[in-house]
């Protein structure tokens, strides 16, 4: 018993003593005191949405939170609402999907700034809207989506034969779908369009399609994309005006200048695309917020990698390897956010 004793008396010695060292490296700033104080604020988790190249945004910023020291967790493809929830329960940390003003609703369902906050500028100037075909364009000289109004107009891209234009949308849940339906009503078009909605990849495989056997196609649209590599505006398509801005509720204060784009009104808001994050997220982890902040990753540089992801380089590994290289193309710059954003974390990092 008395050996029992002695033996807990040292062990308990060995921990206060280790516990004093530990302390005291705290206080001299050591890595020690980093690496036992921040386990538990390290792992960050994210989302995007089944639209993929948004893994490839994912993967790029991961990949500097990597470089900063965060431990992360595979990111989830869930649907943009279920998203902005997450992140603002902190269920997840952050996501690269908030489209500013495109995305007001589901911003403000979630919580909004009270719980949420937009970061940086990851992308900007995305452009969205009506495209058809060029050659059916000219021939009948269709400028404006309000034309579609005409029987004969909608006819020329029936697909289905029951009469109405088919015109191709997004997925469902997409705030896009809800611009669409608004669109169709606003504009007295119920009667002679028809929204097709669905997987966006597979809706635009079908255009591609039917746009090389020579048919009319009339589809929505948005850039960043793969299809504008391909169908190139005022080469193979054009965009179509709308005859005036009308958006749903959540958009009601937007102009036309705010859907405008070279003096062509396209009926969509020209936005940008931030990373939304958690508040207590990003009041906990500065390094972070500040490398949200800084990294920024061009429209063509995403129009790249959706067209590699259309030619098959889709899988998981595939993007990631284009993450990586388009993280060794940009090295320069990259390292220069990295050393930035660790300035935000003191004599911590």
């Amino acid at each position: 018993m008395i050996k029992t004793l002695g033996e807990d008396l040292m062990k308990r010695q060995v921990r206060q003593l280790t516990l004093g060292m530990t302390l005291i490296a705290c206080l001299m700033g050591s890595f020690a005191c980093e690496s036992t104080s921040s386990v538990k604020t390290t792992k960050v988790r994210s989302a995007h949405s089944n639209w993929i190249e948004e893994q490839f945004q994912t993967e790029i910023v991961n990949i500097g939170l990597e470089k900063l020291g965060y431990e992360i967790e595979k990111p989830k493809e869930i649907d943009y609402p279920v998203i902005y929830v997450s992140v603002a329960n902190g269920d997840l940390d952050y996501s690269t999907i908030n489209y500013e003003k495109s995305h007001i609703e589901f911003f403000e369902n979630a919580g909004g700034s009270k719980k949420l906050e937009r970061v940086g500028v990851l992308t900007p100037d995305g452009v969205q809207g009506y495209q058809i075909d060029k050659k059916t364009a000219e021939k009948y000289n269709i400028t404006n989506l309000e034309q579609f109004k005409d029987p004969k107009i909608a006819k020329l891209f029936d697909t289905d034969g029951n009469g109405k234009a088919n015109l191709i949308g997004c997925n469902p849940g997409w705030f896009c779908e809800v611009v669409i339906d608004h669109h169709l009503k606003a504009y007295g078009l119920e009667d002679t369009v028809e929204h097709i909605r669905g997987q966006y990849i597979v809706l635009l495989a079908d255009v591609m399609t039917r746009y090389k056997q020579g048919e009319s196609i009339m589809y929505y649209t948005y850039q960043p994309h793969w299809i504008s590599t391909i169908l190139k505006p005022d080469q193979d398509i054009i965009w179509l005006e709308v005859p005036f801005t009308s958006l749903p509720e959540s958009q009601k204060d937007l102009t036309e200048k705010d859907t405008s784009v070279d003096g062509k009104n396209l009926g969509f808001t020209v936005d940008r695309q931030r990373i939304v994050a958690n508040k207590k997220f990003l009041a906990a982890n500065p390094v972070a917020k500040r490398w949200f902040e800084l990294v920024q990753i061009p429209a063509e540089d995403i129009n790249v990698e959706s067209l590699k992801i259309k030619e098959g380089e889709s899988s998981p590994k595939d993007i990631r390897r284009h993450a990586k290289e388009w993280v060794e193309k940009n090295q320069e710059l990259f390292d220069s956010w990295i050393e930035e954003a660790k300035k935000a974390g003191g004599d911590s990092i």
